[in-house]
């Protein structure tokens, strides 16, 4: 079935996130546990989805460049910056804090948080980066997306897709300014390799800041 659905440019550019997406509706449901088990797992799956069919998604390939860096470090600035000026929705709880569950400073408490940290820095960009700016604002263009350049500009597209991307975190307002940011750097030269970059150092940034600071409402 999966060689089949590689075939498939709707589908490899999907299911990977749809799979992640089912299951971070599970972390949690099978006991507190199941936060961090269900994380690792979350990532080990639909990465290997990813790579498995990274050569059938020829748009998913990392650039570096200075107006990259920089997005990646303003939506970090925003995400944290703005958090105290608007309400988040569904935060519940302490947040994602390996150190309570498992013990402070305990081997695996730092292991969910590596992990964590390696799981969004480096699988998230790519999954999300290709469902919402490769696939989902192009396909507001044309169900044959693939003949839409990544470079074409739709702006009813792109604004659909960063309101989908905001509320699909807590962090709503960052998460629309955040999807506006990323998708420029993709019209700036039709390509989605600058937005997997800027996504990364925004999530790995954060990441370090929020096990640094113990700000785990972010996770």
């Amino acid at each position: 079935m999966l060689s089949s659905w590689a075939q498939n440019p709707t589908a490899v550019r999907v299911a990977p996130f749809a799979l992640y997406l089912a299951l971070t509706f599970l972390q949690g449901k099978l006991g507190e546990a199941s936060l961090y088990w269900g994380y690792a797992l979350k990532t080990v799956l639909a990465g290997a989805l990813v790579l498995a069919w990274r050569k059938h998604v020829p748009e998913m390939r990392w650039a570096f460049s200075l107006p990259a860096a920089f997005i990646g470090l303003l939506v970090l600035v925003i995400w944290v910056g703005l958090d105290p000026y608007y309400p988040a929705i569904g935060r519940s709880g302490p947040g994602w804090n390996p150190h309570r569950f498992f013990g402070q400073d305990s081997p695996w408490a730092w292991f969910f948080i590596v992990l964590r940290i390696l799981g969004s820095g480096l699988i998230v960009p790519m999954l999300e980066e290709v469902f919402y700016r490769s696939f989902m604002t192009r396909y507001w263009s044309s169900a044959d997306f693939t003949s839409v350049p990544l470079s074409q500009r739709d702006y009813r597209g792109a604004a659909i897709t960063a309101v989908a991307f905001g509320f699909a975190h807590s962090e709503w307002l960052a998460g629309i300014l955040c999807g506006v940011c990323y998708q420029w750097l993709v019209w700036r030269r039709g390509q989605l390799g600058e937005a997997m970059t800027a996504h990364a150092i925004t999530n790995i940034l954060l990441g370090i800041w929020i096990a640094w600071q113990g700000a785990w409402i972010f996770w």
